[in-house]
Formats: structure tokens, sequence, C-alpha cells
């Protein structure tokens, strides 16, 4: 897929959406009409569009053919439920770490057949994968942010490279406000948590406490990390706008709309095949700065799971292996720009690159994170008060006391349940 000529960035984001949206609607159909001997398998993002890649070696080995699917991001998590209660889960699926825990405790997935499975990975890549002790997915892909920056432009104001402090950055984008008044020095959606959630990990804040069952956001560590966040909005640093404000971001990057992108490591495709708008000797690559450099960081990793029940259990076990393998992670890497989970992958060549080394240093440095299955609404609900404080409808202080209100009354069941020891 790297060879011949590449489609125009928003004719083929176009057919990404085209496709991805008729598959929702006509799995019903696709579903009464598939191969009866053939296993499922859904994914989404690249990894779903690319997915049928991976199967020719594994039908040709096994002689198992494999119908894929490739869902929409914004609407995986409800049609999984969907399908769950329906009863027409895939055989094997794509599953973001954080849902992992969610999908196990209604019995959605199975665990482990081997404790190996999940071995040759990174640190704190497995926690978020295991219920009371059990491993219920595979890693499969390994993340964070980093801070993608224009090499050009920060050289115009005197840096050879992006800034790794706090500090660092604001002087960035003083001197890049000076020199060009209606440019930023960095793009932070503002509807996404990433970013935020990135420089909590950098001062050290654990966002739960009381054995994660409420907030804990009215910390010194945390309103350390909001006070810093805001402050690139305040004073014109980062433009106050949602993702679906800017049509096409890397586009606006390759213009010098902004000098910095934190991203993750599917943006190092992009980049690669739209070269013709900004060349690779204009960009690179650093880890995300913290109060005093480089720090812990957020993983954004996916997984693999098994239907817990599959008609197929030892096929779709075996899918699982296959896809998840270091030759099918390295596959993947070199096809769509995700990393590997397994660390013996990242032993080949393939992955020698120097831009691919502020990944690796952060990987190894993961931001310790709460394991249950509420945490990916509550990165949302902390979004979306964060998204307050920066319009000014909220001071700091008001925000964070928001945050804590927002996820006490979000957990209120969890603390129901760790009282009555039904979890721990």
């Amino acid at each position: 897929m790297n060879d011949g000529k590449e489609l125009d960035w928003t004719r083929r984001m176009a057919l990404r959406a085209a496709s991805a949206g008729s598959a929702a609607l006509l799995l019903p159909g696709c579903l009464s009409r598939r191969d009866p001997s053939a296993l499922t398998f859904w994914a989404t993002g690249y990894e779903g569009d690319y997915a049928p890649h991976l199967m020719t070696a594994f039908t040709a080995h096994t002689g198992i053919a494999v119908e894929t699917q490739s869902l929409p991001g914004t609407a995986a998590h409800e049609k999984y439920l969907t399908a769950q209660a329906g009863g027409t889960l895939p055989d094997v699926m794509m599953l973001p770490s954080g849902w992992v825990g969610e999908f196990a405790m209604i019995g959605a997935i199975a665990p482990l057949p081997d404790l190996a499975l999940a071995g040759d990975t990174f640190p704190g890549v497995v926690p978020p994968l295991t219920v009371a002790g059990v491993p219920y997915a595979i890693p499969w892909s390994v993340g964070s942010q980093a801070q993608f920056f224009r090499r050009d432009l920060l050289a115009e104001v005197g840096y050879d490279e992006a800034p790794l402090s706090w500090d660092g950055w604001r002087d960035l984008g003083a001197r890049l406000k000076r020199r060009h008044p209606d440019r930023y020095a960095v793009l932070m959606f503002l509807n996404w948590w990433d970013t935020l959630i990135t420089f909590a990990g950098q001062t050290g804040a654990y966002p739960l406490r009381d054995r994660d069952t409420r907030g804990n956001f009215r910390t010194p560590a945390y309103r350390e990390a909001l006070a810093f966040y805001v402050s690139l909005f305040a004073d014109g640093f980062a433009p106050p706008v949602a993702s679906n404000e800017v049509q096409d971001p890397l586009a606006a990057f390759a213009q010098g709309w902004f000098a910095i992108y934190p991203s993750g490591p599917n943006l190092l495709t992009d980049l690669h095949r739209r070269t013709a708008e900004i060349a690779p000797e204009r960009w690179g690559v650093a880890r995300m700065p913290g109060p005093n450099g480089p720090g812990p960081v957020s993983a954004i990793n996916n997984s693999i799971a098994v239907a817990a029940h599959t008609r197929r259990p030892d096929d779709a076990w075996r899918l699982a292996r296959h896809v998840t393998s270091a030759e099918s992670e390295l596959r993947f890497q070199h096809m769509i720009g995700v990393l590997p989970a397994r660390r013996s992958a990242w032993r080949d060549p393939q992955l020698a690159d120097p831009v691919l080394r502020p990944f690796a240093d952060q990987i190894e440095q993961p931001a310790r994170q709460p394991v249950i299955v509420e945490w990916e609404r509550i990165r949302l609900e902390v979004q979306i008060v964060a998204e307050r404080v920066v319009r000014g409808g909220l001071t700091i202080d008001e925000g964070l006391a928001a945050m804590d209100a927002r996820v006490d009354a979000l957990l209120a069941q969890r603390r129901r349940l760790v009282a009555t020891g039904r979890i721990t």
C-alpha cells in the first residue's frame, strides 16, 4: 500500500469515512451473507482499514478465511455494546486498552488461555488489560503523545530542537508570537483530553483517591497541570478550537499556522505520505515537555481480545496470536505507523529510525493511570470542565472542584460496590 500515486488527503479521508459508514450501515446484511466458515475480525481507524493485509498470511498458513470490518472510531464503542447485546460480536476484535475492563466485566470477552500471550511487552501495558488479576486481552500497539515540531519555525526564533520543559514552551511561544502575531505555538484541541492528561502525568498527579472511588483533582499537582494548560490558551500560544473547527490540522501544520502539534505515532504515516506539503527535513519529533523536563506520560494503547461466546475459540485464539505476533506488528508499523507492543519487535532494524526514539523513551516511562472501567468516561468529563475553564466560564479552582464533583457522581456506584465488598 506504500507504492503508487497517493490519493489527495481530502479525497482519501472522504473515502475512509464513506467506507467505514457503509460498513456500519450494511453490517447486519454482511453478517447474514458471510462465509460461515470464516472468522470475523473488527478494528477501528487505520488498523481496521488495513487489517485485510494481515489476514492473507494467516489464511495461507491455516486455511481459515477471515472477514474483517473497519468501524468508525466515534461509533465503535456503541457498536461493540450493541453486538454484545445481540450476540453478534466478532470472533476477534481490537479494543482500546481502556475498554478492556468494561468488556470483561459484562462478559463480552474471554480471559487469555495462556499468560505468555501478554508477555514481552512494555511497563504499564498489561495492568489495564487485567481484571481481578486475570488478563483479558493481548497488547497490540503502544504509543503516547509526542510533540511534532516545525524545525524551520523553531530555528527562526533560536531553537534547534523542541523545548522539553514547560518554561521552554512558554519562552518559545512568546518568541513566536512576537515574530508571527497571527500564528500559534501549539495546537491542542479543546475536545481532546490527551494533552491535559499528559501534563498531569508529567506532574505525577493521580486523578482518583479512596480506592479509585472519588476524584482527586484539587491537589497541587493537578492544579499545576491545569494552570499550565490554561495559560497556553490565555496567553495566545494556543488557539481555543475544537477538532471540528480545523478541517485539516496537518495542512495547517505544513502551512505554519502553528509550530508544535502534540499527537500520536499514527501522524508519522500521514507526514510521510504528504511530503509534497511538508518535507521531512522541516519537522521533527520530541518527547512531551514536563515541569522540569520529560516525565511519565499516559499511554495510548490498543489490544486484541477474543469474544467470550465465539463458537470457534481455538481458531479465534490462533488468529489473535497471529495479528499480535512480532512479524504482524512490524508489518503494521511499516504500513500505518503504529508502534509494536512486543519488545522483541523493537529489536528489528525497521525501528531504528531516530524519529521513533522519543516514542520509545516515553513508552518506557508510563504514567500511573486508574485501571477501572470508568476511566474512559472520566477523561471525557474532565476535558469538558477544562474547556469551560479555558473559555472563561470557570476559574481554575472552580474547575478543579467541578472535576471532583462530576467524577464523584460518576463513581457513585463504584463506591457502593467497594463498600459492600463486591469489588476491591
